[in-house]
């Protein structure tokens, strides 16, 4: 259910085809703001979907973020239950 919501679905599943995101490139692509963003990854990184990662390249901070091992399990159960609705709907 936490995925479910359109934006934290978004995180998820973008990262999950590339390895990590930083902070401002899910931005762009999820096109959304800064406290958008904030706000679902961070009930992402609470529930242990997400990691994290700050650094300083010279004197400006990064954000990464990289989808953990529960994070994928949660898509895949996520991807899983939608299949079978959308089967279920089709044999109906």
């Amino acid at each position: 259910r936490l995925i479910h919501e359109r934006m934290r679905l978004g995180i998820v599943s973008a990262l999950a085809v590339n390895e990590r995101l930083s902070f401002n490139d899910l931005k762009a692509l999820l096109e959304t703001t800064d406290g958008n963003l904030s706000v679902h990854a961070r009930k992402l990184e609470e529930a242990g979907y997400v990691t994290c990662t700050k650094t300083f390249e010279g004197r400006m901070p990064r954000t990464q973020y990289a989808l953990t091992a529960a994070g994928r399990r949660a898509l895949e159960r996520y991807l899983g239950h939608m299949e079978a609705l959308i089967r279920a709907t089709r044999e109906g």
